[in-house]
């Protein structure tokens, strides 16, 4: 059963603080709730379904007391790591349209900058091979950026303009936690961490918290607000294919043609893309994946501002994971600048004119290894 149409976003709240020592995860994510609540013109009665993600033990049952959730018929903690939020954002819009629910609540909120947990894959089927041989998370993906150079003759100065222009739409963000301009050869000249990466390659990190609310059509014609059509998603794992993993692509090659084809239209109806940027090798990958350039042209596609909000494909518009915002899990914050632009209400300088097709795409896990994929697609009202 497709979900298209099915379901509006109408509701959206990016917490403004970066470094947050003094709230708890929980308090982050009532902030959040109540604020997007608002957004909506709904409060804590309306809500009746329930999608979270945070690092707390038995999280929604936790959480919907917390909030005082006392009208709940869905739930969903679906975890792909910053996918999760989209790959949730899937199912509220299916279970919308079974009529299982008719105002979900999303949620997303961690610390990863005052409060970083220490990461344990012990109990994993895969701890005993992989990171206690010294395989970490910024290897990983150093690795997918070292095969797709040797395949097609991608360059750091390539993979450094996905920085550069993520820093140029983020000092028009008030909240970035970083907001001046960082150009090509100050990445270049950032400390190596793990070649071919350099440090300024990677994200930021920071604390951070979001929400969305989803509602039905008919829930919508009540509320005097602007909402975000669910046009299409998917959502995928990819792994290790048994130790013959392919680096040079991602779970976007699956996700994209499904989502596209729920909504019915084609890569170059896109008029914006938020897409999960952990590192600059991240996008390339999955732009190509996603068929806004041929596979092995991403590098040639983002370079000389590519991904500019003038250029061919406005991307990351409040400066992404890699300046804006990047708590861990952090496909809300995409999701977030998405409906954004399609509500006409990002940041002027770089509000994409006459913005009606957005997608949003979230990558889990790692490259080098395993990942959680999703892509959505939202559009005006009226798409």
């Amino acid at each position: 059963m497709s979900s298209k149409g099915g379901a509006y976003i109408v509701g959206a709240y990016e917490s403004p603080d970066r470094v947050i020592p003094d709230r708890s995860t929980a308090q982050l994510t009532a902030e959040v709730a109540v604020a997007a609540l608002a957004d909506a013109g709904l409060t804590m009665e309306d809500v009746d379904g329930f999608a979270c993600t945070a690092d707390l033990d038995a999280l929604p049952l936790a959480m919907s007391e917390y909030l005082g959730l006392r009208n709940l018929r869905w739930v969903d903690t679906t975890m792909t790591g910053g996918s999760s939020p989209l790959v949730q954002l899937g199912h509220a819009a299916a279970a919308i349209v079974r009529g299982q629910c008719e105002v979900v609540l999303i949620t997303l909120a961690q610390r990863a900058r005052s409060a970083p947990g220490e990461r344990n894959r012990g109990f994993n089927p895969e701890g005993p091979f992989e990171e206690v041989y010294g395989l970490n998370t910024m290897g990983s993906y150093a690795l997918a950026a070292r095969r797709h150079m040797y395949e097609f003759g991608t360059t750091s100065e390539q993979l450094a303009w996905v920085k550069a222009s993520a820093s140029l739409h983020a000092q028009h963000n008030p909240n970035a936690f970083i907001q001046r301009p960082i150009t090509v050869e100050e990445v270049l000249d950032s400390p190596m961490l793990s070649d071919p990466l350099h440090r300024l390659d990677s994200c930021v990190v920071t604390d951070g918290a979001g929400a969305v609310v989803v509602v039905s059509p008919a829930v919508k014609a009540r509320l005097n607000r602007v909402g975000a059509k669910v046009l299409g998603q998917a959502e995928t794992v990819k792994g290790t294919d048994l130790g013959r993993v392919d680096l040079t692509y991602t779970g976007a090659r699956f996700t994209g043609p499904r989502a596209f084809e729920e909504a019915g239209i084609s890569p170059s109806d896109i008029d914006y893309a938020s897409i999960y940027d952990s590192f600059t090798i991240t996008v390339i990958e999955t732009i190509e994946d996603l068929g806004f350039c041929e596979k092995g042209d991403g590098g040639r596609f983002v370079a000389d501002g590519g991904l500019l909000a003038s250029g061919r494909l406005p991307v990351n518009t409040d400066g992404g994971g890699l300046c804006n915002n990047h708590p861990g899990k952090g496909g809300m914050m995409r999701l977030i600048e998405a409906v954004r632009q399609v509500r006409g209400e990002t940041t002027p300088a770089v509000q994409v004119p006459d913005c009606e097709l957005v997608l949003v795409h979230g990558t889990g896990g790692q490259l080098g290894t395993r990942m959680g994929s999703s892509t959505v697609i939202l559009g005006v009202e009226d798409a």
